[in-house]
């Protein structure tokens, strides 16, 4: 492969890891609740702790910094280790306590390594290439949940491969396993392949050669220790100016994004009265369109004008919700038609602008930094969103009208601002952007 297209690919398992774990633990969700007996509330707390939400809005924080001081490929030699670990909690609990613990681990590994990795690829870019490696890694972020949803699909209850989950399942828990127990076994193979997947990340990651902006940074003296990098973070008035941007056009969209990348198949059987089967089939082909409408985007980034992208994108996405809103949740046509639309939305998606202005807005002595810190504040505001999304939509899905209202309004604010905020960094290097915005820094 040329240029920075290997390393690239080899980085962005990292986006597939993380919304494979969320979309592994939605996908799942209503076995876990059947098996352990899980209340709405409870189902809010693991989305609370997971690699949706806090923990990995903890993970992003620690992680930012310690790839500004120590360097990218610090992570990536041993930040999926502590992946695989919270994985295989997940694979293995029998009660909430294990299984909180899991995705709690799982979800800070995955804000560990989600700023380093988009910090990585930027630096790693050819100048007319760096819109397309972006979109690449956001490809891998919409491969991850296509995947996973097909594999829950398959093996769960009803399933092409239930047979040879139930065949383990009896092996490993013998002939007198309950039917709720027999059938969570299904989730607990989706999570083995994520197993899988990060040990293979993992081997490629940390044969990388470290990122040459880093080491020329370091070379020069220029990597102050931690706290000086958050004070000059937090005083410098257009770091602080882009901080706030960026953090309120990735929020509004993260706060709706967020709730459908861990409640959508549970919101498709609860509100739209599907099955489980049903209701994946739906999600998956949402994510093979996002998947199909980023690679062309790939195709074109670099050459066509951010902010048309950046309208299109969150127009399509207010469609969907409008749609599902006025026509109603329970039509099977418009379950389709929204996923078609929200894939669609995500394949051009604020995430993808997020990752490359993120990562050309700020310059390099605490450029994972600063993502970092405002992964800190999305994710974990997410969070909080995630229960509060719980207590209105309620337990049968009866508010999810006022839900999906809230989501149009805050779709509405990402867009307005985005619109007045949107750089004009095309066909610029970081050096160049670096200078224009901040001049010569210490």
């Amino acid at each position: 492969m040329k240029g920075s297209l290997r390393s690239t690919i080899a980085v962005s398992l990292t986006n597939y890891l993380d919304a494979g774990a969320i979309v592994a633990g939605a996908s799942g969700l209503t076995l876990w609740q059947n098996y352990l007996g899980l209340s709405e509330v409870h189902l809010g707390w693991l989305n609370f702790i997971s690699a949706n939400c806090l923990g990995a809005a903890i993970g992003a924080i620690i992680g930012g910094f310690l790839a500004d001081r120590y360097g990218r490929k610090f992570i990536f030699t041993y930040n999926l280790l502590v992946y695989m670990t919270g994985v295989l909690l997940v694979m293995l609990a029998t009660n909430f306590p294990i299984l909180f613990c899991g995705f709690l681990v799982t979800g800070i590994s995955v804000g560990v390594g989600v700023p380093a990795s988009w910090t990585y690829i930027s630096e790693s870019s050819e100048v007319n290439n760096r819109g397309r490696n972006i979109c690449i890694s956001q490809m891998s972020w919409g491969v991850g949940p296509m995947v996973i949803l097909l594999l829950g699909m398959f093996f769960a209850p009803g399933g092409y491969l239930f047979g040879w989950v139930e065949w383990l399942a009896h092996a490993i828990g013998g002939n007198a396993l309950t039917t709720e127990a027999l059938n969570v076994f299904s989730s607990r193979f989706v999570f083995f392949s994520l197993f899988v997947v990060a040990f293979i990340a993992w081997n490629l990651q940390r044969g990388l050669q470290e990122s040459a902006e880093f080491e020329s940074n370091k070379a020069e003296g220029k990597h102050a220790g931690l706290l000086d990098n958050i004070k000059v973070l937090f005083t410098n008035r257009i770091a602080v100016k882009t901080a706030l941007f960026l953090a309120t056009i990735y929020l509004t969209w993260n706060l709706v994004a967020s709730v459908l990348g861990f409640f959508l198949p549970h919101i498709y059987e609860t509100a739209g009265g599907i099955s489980n089967e049903q209701a994946n089939w739906i999600a998956s082909t949402q994510w093979m369109a996002c998947v199909v409408v980023t690679f062309f985007l790939s195709l074109l980034l670099d050459r066509i004008s951010h902010k048309l992208v950046y309208i299109v994108g969150l127009l399509v996405a207010i469609s969907a919700w409008v749609l599902i809103v006025t026509v109603g949740v329970n039509s099977r046509a418009v379950l389709w038609a929204f996923a078609l639309l929200w894939g669609i939305q995500s394949g051009l998606s604020v995430q993808i602008f997020y990752a490359l202005w993120g990562s050309e807005l700020f310059p390099a002595k605490f450029r994972a930094g600063a993502q970092g810190l405002m992964f800190f504040v999305v994710r974990g505001l997410s969070a909080v969103w995630g229960i509060v999304f719980t207590l209105i939509y309620g337990q049968n899905g009866e508010g999810f009208t006022l839900a999906a209202w809230c989501m149009i309004i805050l779709l509405l604010i990402s867009l307005v601002v985005g619109v007045a905020g949107c750089p004009n960094t095309r066909g610029k290097s970081l050096e160049q952007i670096t200078k224009e915005r901040y001049g010569v820094l210490d």
